[in-house]
């Protein structure tokens, strides 16, 4: 199968000024998902999609070709899956190819190897009735029997009733998505304008490579985490 790697890192960002350059484990937070991409051995392409000039030279001095995002697919509202279509778009008018299909590899999810996007990968390519293939991390503590939606008057409503008493190991086990790697099908994305199908399968990442960044204390948690995980502590 031919399939396009697509980093999506636009300049703006809500919850971290300049996130996708901050220093996470000492280098800027987008070349953690460079190294992933170039690392794969099923990736037949891939390429950075932003509308920033500095995240651009950054992207490129870290061994990534760049697509300059059009402004209307940087804003907050912009749907990922907009975004990834016109990369896919790009790339096959330039290289002259249809993809079989794409993976989406997110900056702000930062611990992921080239194994590990091969290996959503293969669960793609080895069925054919699959349509897309998401990276998920079981969780423990943080788990749905554990939580409540809260009224006005502070009256809690469990969102898991039968297992709200249950003791943490009699648990059922549930997976939460990590943001590490999405892997679609071209069909998928260009004909209904999502990166996950109803047809999905997951690749299970382990719990403690967790990281997914939205604020400053996402941040400096991925910074601990990751260099744990390359100095083989994780």
């Amino acid at each position: 199968m031919r399939i396009l790697g697509v980093i999506p890192a636009r300049g703006g960002s809500r919850g971290v000024p300049r996130k996708n350059l901050r220093q996470v484990a000492g280098e800027p937070l987008i070349a953690h998902a460079i190294r992933a991409a170039r690392e794969s051995r099923l990736l037949t392409a891939f390429l950075t999609t932003t509308d920033d000039k500095e995240i651009g030279a950054v992207a490129g001095a870290c061994g990534s070709p760049v697509l300059r995002r059009p402004r209307e697919l940087a804003t907050d509202e912009a749907p990922m899956a907009a975004v990834v279509l016109h990369a896919l778009e790009c790339a096959e008018r330039e290289a002259g190819v249809e993809y079989e299909g794409v993976v989406i590899l997110q900056p702000t999810s930062p611990i992921r190897t080239g194994e590990d996007v091969d290996g959503a990968i293969t669960l793609l390519r080895e069925d054919a009735s699959v349509d897309s293939v998401i990276s998920v991390c079981p969780m423990d503590d943080v788990h749905p029997a554990r939580m409540y939606r809260v009224d006005g008057e502070a009256w809690m409503r469990s969102l898991w009733p039968e297992w709200e008493r249950a003791q943490r190991q009699d648990l059922p086990v549930v997976y939460y998505r990590n943001g590490a790697i999405y892997v679609c099908r071209r069909g998928l994305l260009v004909r209904d304008h999502v990166v996950m199908g109803g047809r999905r399968k997951a690749y299970v990442m382990p719990r403690k490579r967790l990281a997914n960044i939205d604020d400053e204390r996402d941040l400096a948690v991925a910074d601990v985490l990751v260099r744990l995980w390359r100095e083989g502590r994780l």
